[in-house]
């Protein structure tokens, strides 16, 4: 399984509903994908923060870069 396989089944295996032979291919992949890993734990932690209506503050510096990258792309525009 590549990773834009798994990407396409991400949403699926979030909410449950992969059968038990898909879940174990991705399963398998996620053994040997330190990136898919990271997206898949990302991506339910966002679900779970997003769930609770949680507000993450962002450190300073994170913010400031972050503000720079958008600008940055804005003026590529």
């Amino acid at each position: 399984m590549t990773c834009s396989e798994f990407l396409a089944h991400l949403d699926d295996l979030i909410d449950d509903q992969v059968t038990v032979p898909m879940r174990t291919e991705l399963e398998e992949h996620l053994r040997g994908c330190e990136h898919c890993v990271v997206t898949l734990n990302t991506t339910r932690k966002t679900i779970e923060i997003y769930r609770k209506h949680e507000i993450y503050e962002l450190p300073n510096e994170l913010r400031e870069r972050l503000q720079k990258a958008i600008l940055a792309k804005c003026k590529k525009c």
